[in-house]
């Protein structure tokens, strides 16, 4: 065992009921190191951290903290042992302050009276390390999902711990947002805070690590150091083969014009927005947080209402003004948080697929819940959703095959627009590839997919054309032939 070593877990093994999630595992980090933990969805690296927070409780295995046995009960036993962990899933509470999310259960008191000066105080000051621009005391729910995921961190450096876990903490940050977070990561790592760093975008991965511990269905492959290795190395180590085309753009026959959208506005958020899009295409939306790509497309889908506007679905002007009015105009939306306004988590595969189409598997006023089985089997299989059985709760699907849910409830409905926010936002290498090659087959039959993304080479990667936004307008459109990361920067910032 290195001198230097904080955390050591031998022969980790942990058994559901069913399902061995991790098999004889090993795994060290030492100090003042950024120790990347890599694998697909599944592969059990949450489940990992999560038995050295205290979530979960090893069913075999010993772990040491700076060479001692260290056994714990519950989360806050580990953050008072010095293990903080950011989860993927925001786990604030939406109705209280910015300060009081951060020092929940340990507020600072003058006597028996809470000393909010204090709390506030401290909380600023955790917030202005990270750069961020948010006030204490703001209420959480009024902010952004980038802006809490930023609080998250604050809240894991507000305990001062020797160990800190990162799980996806960028899948929701802007480039500024992530230049901070890393310069936070280096500081931490210069004091000997050691960092367990968990994400599925690669390339920051060899930016900002030290190390790399691969998982594969539950099992130890290896451990590389960072300088030592290469992105299609790490490919190979995590999916056990070898993914020579990260965007496996196919290209279907273009068609006639499938939705026309003329001067759309919605207060400060839009304004005058023109696009239009073909069958057979992906048109790709870029641009920096808050251009407005989501706002449009909630416009669009009727979730959110229009000042002024037009929208044309095959050459027919179209009053859109619910989801229940663009379902009818066969548009499918799969929102950028599908935890939350794409699923279910607490219903089963079955009934997320259906949930948007009852009519097709209803008769006489009930479910028939044959129809019920038929459909949800045909899609389950065409888009090889990784499930027990159509009964198994989402919740307990990888965030790919989550996803994939989200994309069978709207085939159900036989949509021919589907509008994509962020498709691939979370979900790990392989799962990537198989929603690109879905997104192909769905141009290739005719459809028309719009995808929102904020990463730059899938933009460029699998769109046949790119129009870029900046503050509620669109800068600039490109042809594939024409988009270069360079281009799309430059309107995004506002270049004409």
């Amino acid at each position: 065992m290195y001198d230097d070593t904080v955390v050591k877990m031998e022969n980790i093994t942990m058994e559901f009921p069913g399902v061995k999630a991790l098999d004889n595992v090993n795994f060290e980090t030492r100090k003042g190191e950024v120790h990347v933990l890599l694998g697909e969805n599944g592969a059990g690296k949450s489940t990992l951290m999560k038995i050295l927070t205290g979530v979960y409780k090893q069913t075999s295995g010993k772990i040491f903290l700076k060479g001692q046995p260290y056994e714990i009960h519950s989360i806050k036993d580990a953050e008072e042992k010095g293990v903080s962990m950011i989860f993927q899933e925001l786990n604030l509470v939406p109705y209280l302050s910015v300060a009081e999310n951060i020092f929940l259960g340990r507020e600072p008191r003058i006597g028996i009276q809470i000393d909010w000066g204090k709390i506030n105080r401290d909380a600023q000051v955790l917030l202005n390390n990270l750069g961020v621009n948010i006030d204490a005391r703001t209420i959480v729910k009024n902010l952004t999902i980038a802006q809490q995921q930023m609080v998250e961190i604050a809240k894991a450096l507000s305990f001062n711990p020797d160990v800190i876990i990162m799980d996806e903490p960028t899948s929701s940050l802007t480039e500024r947002e992530i230049e901070e977070l890393f310069k936070t990561i280096r500081d931490l790592k210069a004091k000997g805070v050691c960092i367990i760093y968990i994400s599925h975008r690669m390339e920051e991965l060899l930016t900002i690590g030290d190390r790399v511990t691969v998982l594969r269905d539950g099992q130890y492959v290896g451990t590389v150091n960072v300088k030592d290795t290469t992105i299609d190395q790490l490919i190979q180590m995590m999916v056990g083969r070898s993914l020579k085309e990260k965007f496996p753009k196919e290209y279907a026959p273009v068609g006639e014009e499938s939705i026309r959208v003329c001067n759309l506005s919605q207060g400060k958020r839009l304004k005058d927005v023109s696009f239009y899009a073909r069958k057979g295409e992906v048109v790709g939306f870029a641009g920096l947080m808050g251009a407005g790509r989501t706002e449009l497309m909630r416009a669009i889908f009727g979730a959110d209402p229009i000042d002024k506007g037009d929208i044309y679905i095959h050459g027919t002007k179209v009053n859109i003004k619910s989801p229940k009015d663009a379902i009818k105009c066969k548009i499918g939306f799969l929102t950028e948080d599908r935890k939350h306004q794409g699923l279910v988590l607490k219903l089963d595969v079955k009934q997320n697929i259906t949930l948007s189409n009852l009519e097709k598997i209803t008769k006489n006023t009930a479910i028939s819940f044959k129809k019920e089985k038929e459909l949800c089997e045909k899609l389950v299989n065409n888009l090889n959703i990784k499930t027990p059985s159509l009964f198994q709760k989402v919740k307990f699907l990888s965030g790919g095959n989550q996803q994939k849910v989200v994309l069978a409830k709207w085939l159900a409905t036989q949509s021919d627009i589907l509008i994509i926010d962020e498709p691939t936002r979370g979900i790990d290498v392989g799962a990537k590839v198989e929603i690109y090659k879905l997104m192909n087959q769905l141009t290739k039959n005719g459809a028309t997919v719009i995808m929102v993304s904020s990463e730059l080479p899938e933009v460029l990667g699998m769109s046949d054309r790119v129009y870029v936004m900046h503050e509620g307008k669109i800068t600039g459109e490109l042809t594939r032939d024409e988009a270069t990361q360079e281009k799309i920067l430059h309107f995004a910032t506002g270049g004409k």
